[in-house]
């Protein structure tokens, strides 16, 4: 193992990224170092994966390498970061900006121009590129990543999946000479990730550099020539990762290989199966011929299913296929434009929102749209104070169900993008809702939380309760699912238990599930 003071750029390269002995502590939290001594650099041309733990710090480290730490976020800050020979504290973003692109593992903080098209290019104008030359390259990247058809929609309209594959190919268009990507396929399906993965390899083929911070080992691990360990603020490992993924290494930093052969070598895939529901069991959602949206393309059209008392459903399928819409019609933030949902035997077509929120308890694709309390341990009380049924003892399973303990006191907006996920699902569950509603729960997430939430859903398919998960996990899916919905372009293609549907060419095809789509 190579410690943090040692872990230098490989091959002997002079290093376009260089670390000295760098602190970092976030404003108004500067008693606790979220980066602790890390002394690392990376080569001009090297693809490096920064893995660790929900909160370990990669995503604070990934932000000091185009200035955005310490000229965006402030804070306090020991020690150096340079850039292609230049210390970043004497330097603006904007300086920067041609040699560093980074992508955000939240699309929206990211996404501000009127349409794709606008958003792709804005980044070329800054630079001054001619016109011309400037639509030729974005019909050039947006024809490479897929996504021609999105052009002249707004970026706010479109899916999390398909936002974050907008920035991603806003920052391949600048061409720059090192691209820093934060958890980028956490949201993508796939046979995008697959997309994403051919580009980043075909862009370090080229000799630009890229970094990438992720916790999808099966996408990453085999197209990457280091990786870097963070725990707790600290660079604790660094090398080649068919070392650091073997055993001793990978059982002392809980490191795993996930990929979609683990998943569809059934029945020898090596996961647990949740346990069958009895036939009589009560239902308590019913979607009825659910349409949303007008026009030759509904964004829902015709959507049919019931989940009962103690089931899991997992909702699978390609970016843009309807999920999250159709998440929104369970609990009333969206109303359908033809059909029905019932919730215990009730339409909720004339039902408050907040009457539904007692029944059905929904966590976001951006956790960060679900907050509006100061800090964790009041977000987690908000709801059930709102509602009149704060149960001390279940908000401390969830706490330590959740890792939170040492958050409740800080702001939920200032944590990390996988610490902020973990809140938001807590919080959803601290009603103790009838039916649970979880949109990409595992995103971004480590292996310890993957673990511990499914075990979570198991126990609340024991006591009765229902849930509901739109996953591009599938392993996760997998294991907590007693079915799966498949959809595509707002509807419902195939709905069973996974054997059914793996078995359906046509449908997985069609769902951009196909086993080749991730290999």
């Amino acid at each position: 193992m190579i410690t943090a003071g040692a872990v230098r750029a490989g091959g002997g390269r002079a290093p376009f990224i260089e670390t000295d002995r760098l602190f970092y502590a976030y404003p108004r939290e500067d008693r606790r170092w979220v980066l602790r001594n890390i002394d690392v650099s990376v080569g001009p041309d090297e693809y490096v994966l920064i893995a660790g733990p929900s909160g370990s710090g990669k995503s604070t480290l990934c932000r000091t390498f185009n200035g955005l730490i310490p000229h965006f976020y402030g804070g306090r800050i020991r020690g150096s970061v340079r850039v292609d020979g230049q210390d970043t504290s004497q330097s603006t973003v904007r300086d920067l900006f041609g040699r560093v692109g980074m992508v955000f593992q939240n699309p929206d903080a990211q996404l501000f121009n009127r349409t794709v098209e606008r958003e792709i290019a804005f980044g070329l104008e800054s630079l001054g590129m001619p016109r011309e030359q400037m639509r030729r390259r974005v019909r050039e990247v947006s024809h490479r990543m897929g996504i021609r058809e999105l052009l002249d929609r707004h970026p706010h309209s479109l899916s999390g999946g398909e936002k974050q594959l907008v920035c991603i190919t806003a920052i391949l268009a600048l061409k720059p000479r090192l691209i820093v990507l934060d958890e980028p396929y956490a949201n993508l399906d796939p046979a995008n990730v697959c997309r994403v993965r051919s580009a980043l390899k075909e862009i370090h083929s080229t000799g630009t550099g890229v970094i990438i911070g992720e916790h999808r080992m099966g996408y990453t691990a085999p197209d990457v020539e280091r990786m870097l360990i963070v725990e707790d603020g600290g660079i604790v490992a660094d090398g080649p990762p068919g070392r650091l993924l073997a055993p001793p290494a990978s059982e002392r930093f809980g490191l795993t290989l996930e990929s979609w052969r683990a998943v569809s070598a059934l029945p020898g895939a090596g996961l647990s199966r949740p346990r069958p529901i009895p036939e009589s069991a009560e239902t308590l959602l019913a979607v009825e011929n659910v349409r949303y949206g007008a026009g030759a393309r509904p964004v829902l059209d015709g959507i049919d299913f019931t989940l009962k008392q103690g089931e899991c459903l997992a909702l699978v399928g390609a970016n843009g296929a309807g999920k999250t819409t159709l998440f929104k019609h369970l609990n009333g933030l969206l109303r359908p434009s033809g059909g029905r949902v019932s919730v215990m035997g009730e339409g909720i077509e004339r039902m408050k929102v907040s009457r539904l929120a007692r029944r059905v308890g929904m966590a976001f694709q951006n956790p960060a749209a679900q907050f509006f309390r100061l800090t964790v341990k009041e977000e987690l009380l908000a709801g059930p104070r709102a509602l009149g049924c704060v149960d001390q003892r279940w908000i401390d399973s969830l706490v330590d169900l959740f890792r939170l303990s040492a958050l409740l006191e800080r702001s939920p907006y200032r944590l990390s993008s996988g610490e902020k996920k973990r809140v938001a699902v807590a919080a959803a569950m601290a009603c103790r809702p009838d039916i649970l509603v979880l949109d990409e729960p595992t995103a971004g997430q480590d292996g310890h939380f993957r673990r511990a939430m499914a075990g979570f859903l198991s126990e609340l398919r024991r006591r009765g309760q229902a849930v509901i998960l739109a996953t591009h996990d599938l392993g996760f899916a997998y294991e907590t699912a007693h079915r799966w919905l498949v959809m595509a372009g707002g509807k419902i293609i195939g709905q069973g238990p996974l054997q059914e549907i793996a078995g359906d060419r046509e449908v997985m095809e069609m769902a951009g599930l196909a086993p080749e789509a991730s290999e």
